[in-house]
């Protein structure tokens, strides 16, 4: 795949509210200057508390300060962000007034310093409370194992700063009736369908009878990840890496690109993009609310159930380019459907389609109320298609790759000829090639193509 989790174990909000922190630091310390000196600050100034900011900051991450698997306890994390700030002054104060003799003024240096320690330590303990007490959850867990596997690493969670929403666990042989248990082994994929899990953990490999490969295998033919206790298998097609949860030596495989930076980046993308899509595209929408209105009877908006991220369920929106029986006719469709098999249905021509609804879909006008759905985020600027629920009956376990990440507005299959494309088993691999080569770089693209064809239709339909 060639894709590395570099960052897999970095808690990004954490480096965030430093930044951020830092530079309130930097205004405090300016506006003390201010009213003390009764003039403001030069740009030298500005510049030799960024370079402290940055020290600060490579030294946290040196000292681990970033990973998401070291215990919060408060001695120790005020022991490593002391350490960090004497580091961080030792360097900056022999580099600025030794080598460099720097003309800066001890007051704001000073002043500075201070604030800067304590908005630090501020902002280490606000980082922990926005995870733990504002409800920030990470990727849906299901621990393979038993109650005490279960209660021990929830208590490491609780110490840790890892971001995680464990849903449950599944028992390898026995039946526990604890409220936490949801199956057993047997049934993981369709508990992992049903809970709409991102991923797993085998807790315990010491099993009679146990396959742990059969299982390894199933969650990568599906996308969901594995994280597994204390043992290294192979997995040929998926890319695994070594973290630690507590006591817990952690094997990670996974066959998705995108770690924790690349997510946060891809959502600031999503947010920025979808914001600017509903600024520039509402006049069009409201025109075409209009002309839906005047042209047929229904609602303007059509919303669906469709199949997100993992077997989560989201209600899409579009605009209404059918009559309100549509659903109902569609049954009577199939037998012209032009996609080869059950999985999609398609066809140029469609009785349903309204004046207005050809209009608005050769021009993906329709498609516009999706920026709503990636403000939410049940959605991505670029994706995979969202499937509906009678085309995911039909899935067969490799097809479920293509939804271990969120699904689309436009993608790899809208932007290579989706009009000729009628092999459900060409849009998998389309799918799941963007999800093994996922780079920001890509997704531009993919969205520069995409506004080409707005501009010059070929084959949307």
């Amino acid at each position: 795949m060639g894709t590395f989790n570099k960052g897999a174990s970095t808690n990004v909000l954490h480096i965030i509210a430093d930044i951020l922190f830092g530079c309130v630091a930097v205004l405090v310390a300016s506006i003390i200057y201010y009213l003390k000196k009764g003039f403001m600050i030069s740009n030298s100034y500005i510049v030799t508390c960024i370079m402290i900011l940055l020290v600060f900051i490579l030294s946290n991450k040196e000292s681990r300060m970033y990973n998401v698997t070291t215990f919060f306890y408060v001695d120790r994390i005020i022991r490593f962000i002391t350490k960090s700030f004497l580091i961080t002054t030792g360097v900056t104060t022999s580099l600025l007034f030794y080598v460099g003799r720097a003309n800066i003024n001890i007051f704001f240096y000073t002043t500075f310093l201070i604030i800067f320690y304590f908005s630090m330590i501020f902002s280490t303990f606000l980082a922990r409370f926005l995870v733990r007490k504002m409800g920030i959850s990470g990727p849906r867990t299901l621990l393979i194992g038993v109650i005490e596997d279960y209660q021990t690493f929830e208590r490491y969670l609780g110490k840790s700063n890892f971001l995680m929403k464990i849903m449950g666990y599944v028992s390898i042989h026995s039946i526990d009736v604890d409220e936490r248990y949801l199956s057993n082994v047997e049934n993981l994929e369709k508990v992992i369908h049903y809970m709409g899990i991102d991923q797993v953990y085998i807790m315990n490999r010491n099993y009679e009878n146990f396959d742990i490969q059969r299982y390894i295998n199933l969650c990568m033919d599906i996308g969901v990840t594995v994280r597994i206790i204390l043992d290294t298998y192979q997995n040929d097609s998926a890319q695994s890496y070594v973290s630690c949860v507590g006591t817990y030596p952690v094997l990670t495989y996974h066959r998705v690109s995108l770690n924790n930076s690349s997510k946060f980046l891809k959502r600031m993308i999503d947010v920025i993009g979808s914001i600017s899509g509903i600024i520039l595209s509402s006049p069009f929408m409201v025109i075409a609310a209009v002309a839906i209105k005047i042209d047929s009877k229904g609602p303007i908006l059509f919303k669906q159930i469709r199949v997100g991220q993992n077997g989560r369920k989201f209600e899409m929106y579009k605009f209404r380019s059918m009559c309100i029986d549509a659903e109902r006719k569609k049954k009577e469709l199939m037998g012209r459907n032009e996609m080869e098999g059950k999985f999609m249905f398609k066809m140029h021509d469609d009785p349903r389609i309204t004046k207005v609804g050809k209009f608005i879909r050769k021009t993906s006008i329709d498609e516009l109320p999706q920026f709503f759905n990636v403000l939410k985020g049940d959605m991505s600027l670029v994706g995979t298609r969202p499937p509906t629920l009678d085309e995911v009956k039909h899935y067969e376990r490799n097809h479920w790759r293509r939804m271990s990440i969120k699904p689309g507005i436009t993608g790899m299959w809208q932007v290579s000829g989706r009009s000729t494309i009628t092999d459900f088993k060409d849009i998998v691999e389309l799918d799941t090639e963007y999800i093994d080569q996922w780079s920001v770089i890509t997704d531009f693209r993919i969205m520069l193509k995409t506004i080409i064809r707005l501009i010059v239709p070929k084959d949307a339909c």
